[in-house]
């Protein structure tokens, strides 16, 4: 779907807040924190993806994001230790359902990091282009059926007003148990906590990662989404 003058001017004005400076904190040395990164990042890996047998990742596969945030070992490995239930083995949630909520967050904190990261995951889930573009509208857009409405919905109330609408939870529970329902709301606060610290400290996207560009990158054939 071709992109609309007012959301490419969005995208743009975001990207150059976000990322048209510097990172405010700056990553450490890959070098110098190489062992405890690693040790780290294969930690994580392992747990979202139940693989006890994870190898050691090669120092320059890792993103740099966790060149940062080990800066933080403490406050770093409580939010991990909340992020892994909620996406690995555990996580109750069904993965479709899961990054729809993910993916809507993203948007709405106008995050470029989280959003283009979890559109690649969702790609790979298998979302259609005219599903991603839906996701930007949000829970009005008529491609969703009652339940994917009701998790987008969750999604804008909890941004706007803090709290589920009862037509909202009424609708999600036919489906949900109450462990499901109380995990969506504590992924999408986790997920708004994400979104808020990759904003505010300035981190730099990954490769191959085009922000709130990704949706529609064929729209964006000049742009350099890193750069802003």
């Amino acid at each position: 779907m071709p992109i609309d003058s007012e959301t490419r001017r969005i995208i743009e004005a975001r990207h150059a807040e976000v990322l048209g400076q510097p990172p405010r904190i700056a990553p450490m040395s890959r070098e110098t924190v190489a062992s405890q990164v690693q040790t780290t990042t294969r930690q994580l890996m392992g747990d979202i993806t139940g693989r006890a047998d994870m190898p050691l990742p090669p120092i320059d596969a890792i993103p740099e994001i966790m060149f940062t945030l080990c800066r933080f070992p403490v406050i770093w490995q409580a939010v991990m230790d909340v992020t892994v239930p909620l996406q690995g083995a555990t996580s109750t949630l069904p993965p479709r359902d899961r990054k729809l909520a993910i993916l809507r967050t993203g948007w709405l904190c106008l995050a470029p990091y989280e959003f283009g990261e979890h559109v690649a995951q969702a790609k790979r889930l298998g979302f259609t282009e005219e599903e991603l573009d839906a996701i930007i509208i949000g829970a009005q857009a008529e491609i969703w059926g009652d339940h994917e409405r009701a998790i987008l919905s969750a999604v804008e109330e909890l941004h706007r007003t803090a709290m589920v609408a009862d037509e909202t939870w009424a609708v999600l529970a036919r489906r949900f148990n109450q462990a499901q329902l109380f995990e969506l709301l504590v992924l999408i606060g986790q997920f708004t906590a994400t979104a808020y610290f990759q904003n505010s400290l300035r981190l730099r996207l990954e490769v191959n990662n085009l922000g709130l560009a990704a949706r529609i990158e064929d729209a964006y054939p000049n742009t350099d989404a890193s750069q802003g």
